[in-house]
């Protein structure tokens, strides 16, 4: 199972960027999906985007345009880059992974995650 530790969170003005890593040790990344999730006090735990080995990715609406998911397979890192950032991106960040080739359900669904990192926190000043 691939153990993944998130960094790169902090604090960002709004119109501000920040650019997240999460480190996967354990296996190859390639063999999954890597997804973000962002959760916020008081709300439930939200796809972000994901990222799959072929190279497909997939961005929540209230991101795109704004993020951008990559990996660095010989790193074994995946990363979001952050730009124009909003008050409402303040949130406690979460790297995923799944195993398997194809999702049952969906790539924003939580549930087909197995491997999750500890999160990394972003906070977003007006």
């Amino acid at each position: 199972q691939v153990h993944l530790v998130e960094s790169g969170g902090g604090l960002a003005q709004v119109g501000g960027s920040l650019n997240l890593s999460c480190e996967a040790s354990g296996d190859l990344m390639s063999r999954y999906a890597m997804g973000w999730f962002r959760q916020a006090p008081g709300k439930e735990r939200e796809f972000v985007a994901c990222i799959k080995s072929v190279g497909l990715t997939y961005y929540a609406d209230s991101v795109k345009g704004r993020f951008t998911i990559s990996g660095d397979y010989a790193k074994n890192t995946v990363y979001l880059q952050m730009n124009n950032l909003r008050p409402e991106d303040a949130a406690m960040y979460y790297c995923a992974a799944n195993p398997k080739i194809y999702f049952t359900v969906g790539v924003d669904h939580a549930a087909e995650y197995k491997s999750w990192g500890q999160g990394t926190q972003v906070t977003v000043s007006s």
